[in-house]
């Protein structure tokens, strides 16, 4: 289902995918089945989204993003594609993130570009990700520390 209020351009959207209100998805976007792409999500050309995959409202998915599946990503959490940005001056290559397999990102977090979210982790509402994060960790603040092992 793409609802009516939303501008996407990308025919490779997968099976049972719902895309909500105010969304905009470029033509080469990839997106999988069974995702829920809530309201207000922006999606760029260069990001691939897995199989049963949540963004929450008020998500930007830059070039440069692979999401795998079931991953969960809350609501206003920012991503970011380029280290040293500057207005109408653009890399050769953005840089590469990927969101391993089950892994959560909370509300609000901030994902620095360049950097892989393991297996099953989990990224505390509001945190800043300054580095890569193992399987199955739990890390949390601002920069983001390691909490536990999950």
């Amino acid at each position: 289902m793409i609802h009516p209020l939303s501008d996407v351009k990308s025919a490779n959207i997968g099976e049972g995918t719902n895309i909500w209100q105010f969304c905009v998805v470029f033509p080469k976007a990839r997106i999988g089945r069974n995702c829920n792409i809530c309201a207000n999500v922006l999606i760029e050309n260069d990001v691939v989204i897995g199989d049963n995959v949540t963004v929450k409202s008020g998500v930007q998915l830059w070039d440069g993003l692979e999401i795998e599946d079931n991953v969960f990503i809350g609501p206003n959490v920012t991503f970011t594609n380029d280290l040293f940005p500057r207005s109408k001056v653009y890399p050769e290559k953005f840089e590469r993130t990927v969101i391993k397999r089950g892994a959560s990102i909370g509300a609000n977090s901030t994902i620095i570009a360049g950097h892989t979210i393991g297996k099953n982790a989990m990224i505390g509402a509001g945190s800043i990700v300054t580095k890569d994060i193992p399987d199955n960790e739990l890390w949390f603040g601002t920069p983001a520390k390691f909490v536990k092992k999950i």
